[in-house]
């Protein structure tokens, strides 16, 4: 798993990695050194690494950076991997981006024109990063939490679907990245299945609430 961008939910998806098994390699925009602290909590199974060397190195690579970041990924070091997007538009941190502001791509469209032979994914940008952490459940539990994903490749979808199996979620698919703001900022399934920030330990959401969430969604 190769990371871009290591904050809140980069980091903690990183750690529910490593519990899984999987072998991470983690970057950020100050340099791999600045991670030293991070690969060492993680253990053996992490390493840091410039941007561009954790994107070649990843099966799959999570981008999560601000969305004003996207003309600064290595779409070399993507191409023909499947690309989890995490990201959330915000114009206070992104500035206004135009096609976004008036609804004519998402923001996982937006990445994909930067990254064209990128295989996108939308996931996890819909959960607290503190409930992504808490919520994990093994297959099988009867309190398991299911993520909403959406985007182009079924053979991408595939393998983030068992990467979030792999980590504790079920999924639920929400469509193609076309219908990826039905998980954007404040529709119904962004963060309120899982209960409110105050809660961090959140509160289980099983598939049939997020694909109501997912279907009620209205722009």
């Amino acid at each position: 798993m190769g990371f871009i961008g290591s904050g809140h939910i980069g980091g903690t998806l990183a750690r529910l990695a490593v519990e899984a098994g999987h072998q991470v390699v983690l970057s950020n925009s100050r340099g791999p050194e600045t991670l030293a602290d991070t690969v060492a909590e993680l253990g053996p199974r992490a390493s840091a690494a410039t941007s561009g060397e954790a994107a070649a190195a990843g099966d799959i690579v999570v981008v999560t950076v601000p969305v004003k970041a996207f003309p600064d990924l290595p779409a070399e070091a993507l191409a023909w991997k499947p690309v989890i997007d995490t990201c959330n538009y915000g114009p206070g941190r992104d500035g206004h981006i135009a096609e976004l502001d008036n609804e004519s791509l998402t923001s996982s469209e937006l990445l994909l024109r930067h990254n064209p032979d990128a295989l996108v994914v939308k996931a996890f940008n819909n959960i607290f990063f503190k409930h992504l952490l808490s919520l994990a459940r093994p297959a099988g539990a009867t309190d398991r939490s299911y993520l909403p994903i959406a985007g182009d490749s079924a053979p991408a979808k595939a393998a983030v679907t068992e990467f979030i199996e792999s980590i504790g979620f079920g999924v639920v698919d929400a469509g193609p990245l076309a219908d990826s703001w039905r998980q954007a900022t404040g529709t119904p399934v962004w963060g309120t299945p899982y209960g409110p920030y105050s809660n961090e330990k959140g509160r289980p959401a099983d598939e049939d609430a997020i694909r109501t969430a997912v279907a009620t969604a209205t722009r």
